[in-house]
C-alpha cells in the first residue's frame, strides 16, 4: 500500500491467521504488490468491494495525455497529491513519461521522500525514486514558490486540497483558464477536492472561492479492487474470510456474494463486534 506497510501473520495451535491491513496486489512505481500467504483465516480490507479499478496503464496514459494538453496550450498542471506514496509515485511517472517537462514539488511529500530513500529495502526500485527526485525541482523558499507558478507541473500536498501549498498555488493559478487541476486520489466528503468536484468551489483561507479551471480526476488508488481481493483470498486458500473497512450498503453485498460462491465462509463484523474462530 505504501512503503513500510506489512501484513501480519499469526499462528496459533489451531489456526493460521493473516491480516492484510490496507493492501494492493498490483505494483506501483514505489512499492511491489502484496503476495498471498496460505492461511486458514484471512482478515482483508474491502474498501473497493464491488468495484474494480481501470488498468494502471490506461490511467497513466490518460494522465500523461491530459498533462500534455495543458502544457501545450501554455498552462500549468496543478497536481494535488498525498504526502506518503502518491507524491513520489506521480513524480516517478512524470520522470519516466514526460522527462522534458519542468516539474516542481512542494509540501510534506518532500520530507517523506527523504525518509523513504533512507529505507531502500522498502522500495520497489530505490534508484528510480532517487533519479526522479534529483530530476524534479523541490520548492524550499518563497522565491521557489513564485518560480513554480511558471512550471509545467506542480505536485503538492494536500491531496484533498484541505490546506497546504496546493491551496496557495490554486489561489494564484485560478484566474488563467490555460491552467488545470489534476486530482490523483480519493476525495472524501467535505474535503476541498470533493467540494471542487461537486460544487465548483474550494475554501481558500476560509472563503468560498469559485474555481473555473478544468478539473480532471484520475484513479491511482493503492487499495486492491474487487477482483484482486477475491483472487487474493483464493490464492491464500483461506477457509474463512473476515472483511472489514467496507461500505455496508454497496461494497459488502457483491464482495460477500462472490467470496461465498468461491467456497469461503465470510464474516463482515461491525465496529466493536467480536468474531469467534472455532
Amino acid at each position: 500500500h505504501i512503503p513500510g506497510a506489512a501484513m501480519l501473520n499469526v499462528e496459533t495451535e489451531t489456526h493460521k491467521l493473516l491480516f492484510t491491513g490496507d493492501f494492493d496486489t498490483r505494483d506501483s512505481p514505489l512499492v511491489s504488490g502484496a503476495k498471498p500467504e496460505k492461511c486458514d483465516v484471512l482478515f482483508v480490507e474491502g474498501t473497493y468491494g464491488g468495484r474494480d479499478h481501470p488498468s494502471k496503464e490506461e490511467t497513466i496514459e490518460a494522465f500523461v495525455n491530459r498533462i500534455v494538453e495543458v502544457t501545450d496550450r501554455g498552462g500549468t498542471a496543478l497536481i494535488p497529491a498525498f504526502a506518503n506514496g502518491r507524491t513520489q509515485d506521480i513524480v516517478m511517472m512524470l520522470h519516466k513519461h514526460l522527462p522534458e517537462l519542468d516539474v516542481h514539488v512542494d509540501g510534506m511529500g518532500k520530507s517523506v521522500a527523504r525518509l523513504q530513500m533512507e529505507h531502500p529495502e522498502a522500495l520497489r526500485d530505490p534508484q528510480a525514486l532517487e533519479e526522479a527526485w534529483k530530476w524534479c525541482r523541490r520548492v524550499s523558499s518563497k522565491s521557489d514558490k513564485k518560480k513554480a507558478l511558471d512550471a509545467d507541473c506542480i505536485v503538492s500536498t494536500s491531496g484533498m486540497m484541505d490546506g497546504g501549498p496546493s491551496i496557495w498555488y490554486l489561489n494564484r493559478l485560478r484566474t488563467d483558464p490555460r491552467n488545470a487541476i489534476l486530482l490523483t486520489g480519493y476525495q472524501a466528503s467535505g474535503s476541498g477536492g470533493r467540494m471542487l468536484l461537486d460544487e465548483g468551489h474550494v475554501p481558500i483561507w476560509d472563503k468560498r472561492t469559485p474555481i473555473d479551471l478544468e478539473v480532471s480526476q484520475f484513479t491511482f488508488s493503492t487499495h486492491a479492487g474487487h477482483s484482486e481481493i477475491v483472487e487474493f483470498a483464493e490464492q491464500c486458500q483461506a477457509e474463512t474470510v473476515v472483511v472489514y473497512h467496507t461500505d455496508p450498503n454497496h461494497a459488502r453485498p457483491p464482495l460477500v456474494e462472490e467470496l461465498e460462491s468461491k467456497g469461503h465462509a465470510v464474516h463482515t463484523p461491525i465496529n466493536g463486534e467480536s468474531t469467534v474462530l472455532e
